[in-house]
């Protein structure tokens, strides 16, 4: 393919999933001077951050791609990092790499008349099932375990409960809620249901405290404990994974393949997260699952954004024998059901990936020019 120009579009929109409050993203479109054109999505969320990727983007690796000449996505991915040597190797540059990268891989898919995951080489799983991805924030211990009977209700097949996030819910910042919170919900829900608990990044528990919670959410059959302790803190994960048997799941802050070697080489990781929006891309993202097929862990795709960095998740999750379910926002987005023709959508309790060409779906302009700032 021959990259013949790059736009970037940087958009905010209003998320109930995260208590109605404004979100941002960038989505990128890239043309080929053979007239196709692929969307990917840099997941930079701040206004900020959505500015600084934009200006990679068009300021650096647009030049880069165009005076590359005739390429493939594999060329392309490695003189992009190759021109961000200096301010590259994660952050903001790895979030501009992977939008474009996204977005070349949409374009060999469409000129193969592929799906990605048939690019990929493999289908590992027809489907996977639905994780409703959540967060925790209504006043009452009641209201949000009603909450979460309604996602299974739903026909969902396991939930992420994201604790500390935006509302009212003390849930997290007061540990001892957290774990009465999570036996409401096996009591409600039964011993079958599979339940994760994500503590995540508006909450800061010490070694001893963080071990006790885990501790108790094993006993209640929790599936994984997410983040408990700032991604950073090595130490407290080895003791967590020495006097707690449940899986612990990070790997959502990591930015390069680098970066995501280095962690699983500390032993102190069962379910690796990886945002293909953010870290360095669908090439990046299938980098990491070689990585993490070799130690038999779990890969766990982020989804938590637009229609667009979801239909790249999937296509990656399908065809990883690594990933074992799928995170989709439980509450309506402009976003998610709006911005795309075709969606990805729960049916009988699990998701498929489309089989159009490319990542099988097509970017409504006049959404994002609805929704496009600046």
């Amino acid at each position: 393919m021959q990259v013949d120009g790059i736009e970037s579009f940087v958009l905010r929109y209003p998320d109930a999933n995260d208590h109605g409050s404004q979100r941002m993203t960038v989505l990128v479109r890239v043309r080929t001077a053979e007239g196709l054109s692929g969307w990917g999505e840099a997941i930079a969320m701040w206004p900020e951050a959505c500015s600084a990727v934009a200006a990679i983007v068009a300021g650096g690796l647009q030049p880069v791609l165009r005076a590359a000449g005739p390429t493939d996505v594999a060329a392309a991915w490695e003189a992009m990092r190759a021109h961000a040597w200096w301010y590259g190797e994660g952050g903001i540059a790895s979030m501009a790499i992977a939008a474009v990268d996204m977005a070349l891989w949409d374009i060999a898919g469409q000129q193969a008349g592929q799906p990605l995951w048939r690019l990929f080489g493999r289908r590992a799983h027809d489907a996977l099932p639905a994780c409703a991805s959540c967060h925790v924030n209504k006043p009452t211990l009641a209201a949000n375990v009603a909450e979460v009977e309604g996602f299974f209700a739903r026909g969902f097949r396991s939930v992420k409960l994201g604790l500390g996030k935006r509302g009212p819910s003390p849930i997290g910042q007061d540990p001892e809620m957290a774990v009465r919170f999570v036996a409401m919900l096996r009591a409600a829900l039964g011993p079958a249901a599979e339940i994760l608990v994500d503590v995540g990044n508006g909450i800061r528990w010490d070694r001893d405290t963080g071990i006790t919670v885990a501790r108790r959410l094993a006993d209640l059959g929790v599936g994984w404990i997410e983040e408990p302790f700032y991604p950073t803190r090595t130490d407290d994960y080895r003791a967590l994974k020495a006097a707690v048997p449940i899986a612990v799941a990070t790997g959502e802050r990591e930015y390069t393949v680098t970066g995501y070697d280095r962690l699983i080489a500390t032993g102190t990781v069962d379910v690796v997260g990886v945002d293909p929006a953010r870290a360095e891309g669908i090439t990046g993202f299938r980098a990491v699952d070689r990585l993490v097929q070799a130690r038999g862990l779990t890969i766990n795709a982020h989804a938590w954004s637009t229609a667009v960095t979801t239909a790249a998740s999937l296509h990656l999750s399908v065809a990883s024998p690594a990933a074992r379910l799928f995170e989709l926002k439980p509450h309506p987005v402009v976003v998610q059901d709006d911005l795309v023709d075709r969606p990805v959508v729960m049916r009988d309790g699990v998701v498929a990936p489309h089989d159009a060409p490319g990542l099988g779906i097509r970017v409504d302009e006049t959404v994002v020019r609805r929704l496009a700032v600046g």
